[in-house]
């Protein structure tokens, strides 16, 4: 029971700001949670779940950081030049 309080603690803690964070953020979780899952299923111990949620909370989060879409603006500088910049 400990260790769930400290995984939703760790959890909890990853609040993110922008949409890209949020992304990575929940492919996070989604895998973590998934991966402790398969892991806890496939060894039968917790040690085994804990390892699938490392690794499927790690995979998670790369899938979701590169799933993100990127938003490019345009805007102009105080020069009246066009510049493009992330937002």
């Amino acid at each position: 029971m400990k260790k769930l309080l400290i995984i939703a603690a760790v959890a909890a803690s990853l609040g993110a700001c922008t949409a890209h964070e949020e992304r990575t953020a929940g492919g996070a979780l989604i895998g973590a949670g998934t991966g402790a899952v398969i892991g806890g299923l496939a060894t039968g111990r917790a040690g085994g779940a804990l390892a699938g949620a490392a690794i499927g909370g790690a995979g998670g989060a790369i899938i979701g950081s590169a799933t993100s879409p990127t938003r490019t603006c345009v805007g102009r500088d105080r020069w009246g030049n066009r510049v493009r910049y992330d937002c």
